[in-house]
């Protein structure tokens, strides 16, 4: 089974395996990816509501990967989907493939390349240079703001 994000239906795919989606998904596409997705639902696509223990899992595992800040609902609730059924996750979405990967949740990817490797993600202070290895509001030597920072 495939687990398609809203990106799959920009974006025209086609499988000839079984297709679920979430419905968060219909929320963000308009014209013609909008028709797509229901036209899909009336032929048959599985539309999923992940379990909130799972969505939680998922949330943990991008906080520790540092991506839960770029995730949106949407992407949160879509890996959790495919991790529920067990399914291939389809996406361009770099954050959602990292994530994806920590959890063994297999990934197709669309119209991009696929992430090369599983990253953890740093943070650095914005006024200080300090780096950190999780995700904080504020800096807590200096207050400042902290920045993802690719890791070296």
């Amino acid at each position: 089974m495939y687990v398609l994000d809203s990106s799959a239906f920009i974006h025209d795919y086609h499988t000839t395996e079984q297709i679920a989606t979430i419905p968060l998904v219909r929320e963000e596409l308009k014209d013609e990816s909008a028709y797509r997705y229901d036209a899909m639902e009336g032929s048959g696509m599985h539309i999923h509501i992940p379990n909130e223990d799972t969505t939680e899992k998922v949330r943990r595992a991008a906080s520790e990967s540092g991506d839960l800040e770029v995730l949106s609902d949407t992407d949160v609730r879509l890996v959790a989907a495919s991790f529920e059924l067990d399914a291939t996750l389809v996406t361009d979405d770099y954050a959602m493939q990292n994530v994806a990967e920590k959890l063994n949740v297999d990934v197709e990817v669309i119209a991009r390349d696929g992430i090369e490797e599983q990253r953890s993600w740093r943070f650095q202070c914005q006024g200080c240079g300090r780096e950190f290895d999780e995700e904080k509001e504020r800096c807590p030597i200096c207050g400042s703001g902290l920045a993802r920072k690719n890791p070296t």
